[in-house]
């Protein structure tokens, strides 16, 4: 099985997997939308610092959730 689709069942089957999936698309907007700005002030970097931080825990956490279910799967498989 993809990784593309385990993220889709996750995002269906899994509260805490959807909610990291929305709130890490959430914080790479924001990132973006900061990216297109030509000056950050002092408090903008320590703010755009923080997201990235916290996007990357949550993009770390999904891929644990995810590594989890693919041996899941092969637990299964293997029965």
């Amino acid at each position: 099985m993809r990784e593309e689709e385990i993220i889709e069942i996750l995002k269906r089957e899994n509260e805490e997997f959807r909610k990291l999936y929305e709130e890490h698309r959430h914080l790479d907007a924001l990132l973006d939308d900061m990216n297109k700005k030509p000056y950050l002030t002092p408090e903008e970097e320590i703010e755009k610092k923080r997201m990235q931080k916290e996007k990357l825990y949550k993009k770390d956490k999904m891929a644990e959730m995810i590594r989890e279910y693919k041996l899941s799967l092969s637990k299964e498989a293997s029965k």
